[in-house]
C-alpha cells in the first residue's frame, strides 16, 4: 500500500465529484471580487462561477492571492502526522508564486516530520491542463511516491494548452494585450489565442476572426501535437457553456469521446474574464520552447 497522498490546487478547475473520485486533496487559493475575500472551492460553495462572471460583467474587478506556506503546512500537518507522505503539483510557477511557498513549506515539513518525503512539484500547467495532470497522477497512484513523481515530471511536457480569450480587456488589465489593441481587436471580433509553454509561460500565439475559427484552429492543434489516441482532452469554459458544447461535438466527431468539461473558476477566471473557451489534451509532440 502507498502511504502517500496527492494534493492540488483548485486552480485545476476539475470537477468537485471526479476530484473526489479520484482522491485528491485540492487547496483552494483565495479570491478577492467587489471587495470581499471568498476561496475557490471546486464546488463554488462560497460564490457560484456564474455570480463571479456576471459581476464581472458589470465592470467589477476580481484579484487572488498566493498560498503562503503555512497554509500548506496546516493542510499536509494532519497527514504527515498519520505517517504518510505527501505529492504536490501547484500551479504554474510563471503564474503564481505559490510553487515558492510550497517548496519552504515541503522543506520545513520535513524538518518538522523527519522521515516523512513531501514533493511539491510545479506543474507549469493551469486550469484542466493542471486537472489533467491531476488526473493521470491519481490513475498511475499504483507507483511509489518517487515514481509518480519522475512520472508527472515526464507527462508535463506534453500537456497542450489553447485558450481563446473572448475579452480583450481583461487580457490588457493583466498586461497581455494593449489598450489600444484591446479596443480596435474587441471591434474587429478578433480572439486572441494563448497557449502555454515549456517553462509554463502564458504567451500570445496567434489570433482568429471570430469563436468559430478559434475552435478550428484548436483542433488543428491535435495533430501538429499529435494527440495521444485515447486519452482524455478536457475543455474549458468561462460561463461560455455553450460554445464549450460545440467544441465537445467537434471533438466527437473526431472520435474523442473521453472529454471533461468544466467552468473555468475564479482564480484563473479573473485573469481571463468570461467567454474564455480552452482544449487542453497530451500530445507526443512537446509544448513549443518559451522566446529567450
Amino acid at each position: 500500500m502507498n502511504s502517500y497522498e496527492i494534493f492540488v490546487d483548485s486552480t485545476t478547475d476539475l470537477p468537485a465529484n471526479l476530484a473526489d473520485e479520484l482522491g485528491l486533496h485540492v487547496i483552494p487559493y483565495i479570491f478577492t471580487l467587489d471587495g470581499k475575500e471568498y476561496h475557490n472551492y471546486l464546488d463554488y460553495r462560497e460564490l457560484s462561477v456564474r455570480d463571479f462572471y456576471n459581476t464581472l460583467r458589470a465592470g467589477k474587478t476580481g484579484s487572488t492571492t498566493q498560498v503562503t506556506a503555512h497554509r500548506y503546512l496546516e493542510a499536509w500537518r494532519p497527514f504527515l502526522e498519520d505517517g504518510k507522505d505527501i505529492i504536490y503539483m501547484c500551479l504554474s510557477s510563471m503564474l503564481s508564486k505559490s510553487y515558492e511557498q510550497s517548496l519552504l513549506a515541503a522543506r520545513e515539513a520535513q524538518e518538522t516530520y523527519p522521515g516523512r518525503k513531501v514533493i511539491a512539484i510545479d506543474s507549469k500547467s493551469a486550469s484542466l491542463g493542471q486537472g489533467l495532470l491531476a488526473v493521470m497522477a491519481a490513475r498511475a497512484k499504483d507507483k511509489n511516491i518517487d515514481e509518480l513523481a519522475a512520472y508527472i515530471e515526464g507527462i508535463i511536457p506534453k500537456i497542450q494548452h489553447w485558450i481563446m480569450a473572448d475579452d480583450l480587456h481583461h487580457l490588457r488589465r493583466g498586461g497581455r494585450v494593449s489598450g489600444a489593441k484591446a479596443v480596435i481587436g474587441t471591434m474587429l471580433n478578433v480572439k486572441p489565442i494563448l497557449t502555454i509553454v515549456d517553462t509554463g509561460k502564458l504567451i500570445s500565439a496567434g489570433k482568429a476572426r471570430g469563436r468559430n475559427k478559434a475552435l478550428a484552429l484548436f483542433l488543428e492543434q491535435l495533430e501538429k501535437y499529435r494527440y495521444v489516441k485515447g486519452e482524455t482532452v478536457c475543455v474549458a469554459h468561462s460561463d461560455a457553456p455553450e460554445l464549450a458544447e460545440q467544441l465537445k461535438a467537434m471533438l466527437a466527431e473526431k472520435g474523442i469521446t473521453d472529454i471533461i468539461v468544466n467552468e473555468i473558476g475564479p482564480v484563473i477566471g479573473a485573469h481571463t474574464g468570461p467567454g474564455t473557451i480552452a482544449m487542453v489534451f497530451t500530445g507526443d509532440a512537446p509544448r513549443e520552447t518559451a522566446e529567450e
